[in-house]
């Protein structure tokens, strides 16, 4: 098994997305890479942590690959828009890639390399890609949050078509 961390925008879209992956054994809303040991969602929210929200993926590299699970990452959320995703604006709502492995590392820089040289946002990637550091799990009422809130309307509004369109684009990776 081996851990990867993301952060794509709201710990709830990326999560309802990663849950829906064939090899992901485990998918965990948390805080990442700021400077809060034990940072709170306020505490996030305030912008003054430094804190990303992120995803901590448990996977099975030998059902899905590293380089599937950043494919996915970069299908369903803006690499291009500087602590913003949509209308949630922010340093917690960063793109942020951060490894566990050298490896991981090494497919993050190769696959930003590839999709710059391919133009393929017509805009720069601002992803940054950095070791995981001060990692803390969300609180448990932010875990499963779309899984148990489908109709709440965040939920219906910008987490329910990253899952159909993740559905629709990686169907061959979809449980």
């Amino acid at each position: 098994m081996e851990t990867l961390v993301l952060g794509g925008g709201c710990f709830w879209c990326t999560e309802s997305v990663y849950k829906e992956v064939r090899g992901v054994t485990d998918v965990e809303s948390g805080y990442s890479n700021g400077q809060a040991p034990r940072p709170s969602y306020e505490d996030v929210c305030t912008g003054l942590t430094g804190c990303n929200e992120v995803v901590r993926l448990e996977y099975d590299p030998e059902q899905v690959s590293t380089r599937e699970l950043l494919e996915i990452f970069f299908v369903v959320h803006d690499p291009t828009t500087l602590n913003r995703q949509g209308n949630d604006v922010g340093t917690q709502y960063r793109s942020g890639i951060y490894f566990t492995t050298e490896e991981q590392r090494a497919t993050a820089q190769a696959l930003i390399d590839e999709l710059k040289a391919d133009n393929a946002f017509g805009r720069p990637i601002v992803t940054e890609v950095l070791p995981l550091a001060n990692y803390w799990p969300a609180e448990d009422y932010h875990q499963d949050f779309f899984e148990r809130n489908p109709h709440q309307g965040y939920c219906m509004a910008v987490a329910a078509p990253k899952v159909a369109k993740f559905r629709k684009t990686f169907a061959r990776l979809a449980r």
